[in-house]
C-alpha cells in the first residue's frame, strides 16, 4: 500500500516528487529565489514546504510565516466582501453601477481618437454590479497592450507604484473620463473591474474599504498577517520580490525595506493591494471550501459561494471564447468565469488533470491558488517572481500531484 499523508489521501511519495520537481527545476538553478506551497484535505494540511531563499540579498531562508505580495490573488477577497452585502439586500447583481457612482451614468464605448480627443459611442446596455465582478465590465488594465490602455497610462487612472496619497475615489472620477473598451456585457476583459467593486464596498457600506475588510473578513477569520502595507513589525518576514535581468539571472525587483508596502497606503486596490501569508490565505480558502464558514464565523451562505463560483459567461461560453487581449491569471481553454473567481468547464480543453468546479485564481508575483470541492482540497503556492505566467507552476504542480490522491 502506498502511504499517505495523514487521513488526507494524498499519497507520501507523489508529495515527495513536488517538493523535488521545484527544488530540482526551480530553486536549484535559481529560477526563482524561492517558494512555499501549502496542501489541505478533507480539513487537514497534507504538506507545507518551504524551500529557498524567501531574500537572497539578505540570505534569509523561506519560511512557513514568510509574507507575500498576494496582487490579484486579493480579487477573491473584495468579491466575497462585495457578496457579503448583496446577501443584506444592499444591491442587485443587475443594479446599473451609476446607482453607487453616478458620474458614470452616460458611460461611452471608444471607437477611435486618443486621451482626450476621443471618438465614442454610447454603451448598448449601462454597466452593472455583475459586469464588475466578472470582469465583462468593458474597463481595463493601463499595462496591457492596446490603445484604450495607453490612454489609461496617459490620464494616470491607476498603475502600481503611482498611486501615492490618493484614494479610490480619484480611480473612479478619472475613469469617468474614460471611454469603455466594449459595450458591458460583450466581452470579457481583464482590467480594474474588482478595483471598482472595492469602491463599491466603500460606496454601500459607508466604511473606507481597508476598515471594511479587516472588520467582516480578517477579524473573524483570524487573518492576522494580511493588510495593505507591512508593518514595522513584520518586515523581517516580507519576502524580497524579482524578476529576471537580461542575463537571465534573477535581479531584485523590490526591496522588502524600502518597498511601497513598509509605508502606510492610501489607495486600497480591490484588484491588486493586499500582502498576506500562506497560513491566513489557508483560511479564507477554507472558509470558501466549507460553504462560507469557518470555526464558528459565518462570512457567506453557501448559496451565495454556490453563485459566484458558477460560470457568469453568457451561454456556457469559455474564455476562449469571450476573453479579449493575451493576458490574464488563467489559461482560456475551457475555462469560465464567475463572480470573482475563474472555474473549469471543460477538463480535456484544459490540457491538464482536475475537477469540473475547481476555482482558483493567481497573483502577478506568480503567486496562485484553487479550491477543488470534489476533492475537498487546496492548493497555495507562493513565491515572489514577476511576471507572472514565465512559468506554468499550476500546471505543473496539477499533473504531479492529482495522481497522488487516492480515495
Amino acid at each position: 500500500m502506498t502511504a499517505t499523508a495523514g487521513n488526507t489521501g494524498i499519497s507520501i511519495d507523489a508529495l515527495a516528487r513536488l517538493d523535488q520537481h521545484l527544488l530540482s527545476r526551480y530553486v536549484q538553478p535559481e529560477k526563482i529565489a524561492g517558494c512555499l506551497t501549502l496542501i489541505s484535505r478533507h480539513g487537514e494540511t497534507a504538506h507545507l514546504s518551504a524551500m529557498g531563499s524567501m531574500d537572497r540579498e539578505r540570505n534569509k531562508p523561506m519560511a512557513t510565516d514568510t509574507i507575500f505580495r498576494f496582487y490579484s490573488m486579493t480579487k477573491p477577497i473584495t468579491s466575497v466582501a462585495l457578496m457579503q452585502l448583496h446577501e443584506q439586500g444592499m444591491f442587485q447583481l443587475t443594479d446599473p453601477v451609476s446607482r453607487f457612482i453616478p458620474q458614470w451614468r452616460d458611460l461611452q464605448v471608444m471607437c477611435g481618437g486618443d486621451w482626450p480627443n476621443f471618438e465614442t459611442r454610447p454603451v448598448d446596455r449601462p454597466m452593472s454590479v455583475r459586469d464588475v465582478l466578472s470582469h465583462q465590465s468593458g474597463l481595463t488594465y493601463g499595462f496591457m497592450e492596446g490603445q484604450l490602455e495607453r490612454a489609461y497610462n496617459k490620464a494616470d487612472v491607476y498603475q502600481a507604484g503611482t498611486m501615492e496619497g490618493r484614494d479610490l475615489q480619484s480611480m473612479i472620477d478619472r475613469l469617468a473620463e474614460m471611454p469603455l473598451k466594449f459595450s458591458p456585457g460583450d466581452n470579457w476583459n481583464y482590467g480594474v473591474s474588482t478595483d471598482v467593486c472595492g469602491y463599491l464596498v466603500e460606496a454601500i457600506s459607508g466604511q473606507r474599504f481597508d476598515e471594511y475588510l479587516q472588520e467582516h473578513i480578517f477579524d473573524p477569520l483570524g487573518m492576522e498577517d494580511t493588510g495593505f502595507d507591512v508593518p514595522p513589525e513584520k518586515i523581517d518576514r516580507f519576502a524580497a520580490n524579482y524578476e529576471r535581468g537580461p542575463d537571465r539571472k534573477l535581479r531584485l525587483l523590490d526591496d522588502p525595506a524600502t518597498s511601497n508596502y513598509a509605508e502606510p497606503q492610501t489607495f486600497f486596490s480591490g484588484g491588486g493591494g493586499l500582502v498576506s501569508t500562506a497560513h491566513d490565505y489557508h483560511r479564507f480558502c477554507q472558509m470558501l471550501l466549507n460553504g462560507g464558514e469557518l470555526d464558528g464565523a459565518r462570512l457567506l451562505g453557501p448559496k451565495t459561494i454556490e453563485l459566484m463560483t458558477m460560470n457568469h459567461l453568457p451561454d456556457g461560453q469559455d474564455l476562449s471564447e469571450r476573453a479579449l487581449g493575451s493576458f490574464s491569471e488563467t489559461a482560456n481553454d475551457g475555462v469560465g468565469f464567475g463572480l470573482g473567481f475563474a472555474m473549469i468547464v471543460d477538463i480535456p480543453r484544459t490540457q491538464n488533470v482536475g475537477s469540473l468546479g475547481e476555482y482558483y485564481w493567481g497573483g502577478a508575483a506568480s503567486t496562485i491558488f484553487w479550491i477543488d470541492p470534489v476533492e475537498d482540497m487546496i492548493v497555495i503556492f507562493l513565491t515572489q517572481f514577476m511576471p507572472s505566467g514565465t512559468f506554468n507552476f499550476r500546471g505543473q504542480i496539477k499533473q504531479i500531484l492529482y495522481p497522488g490522491l487516492l480515495d
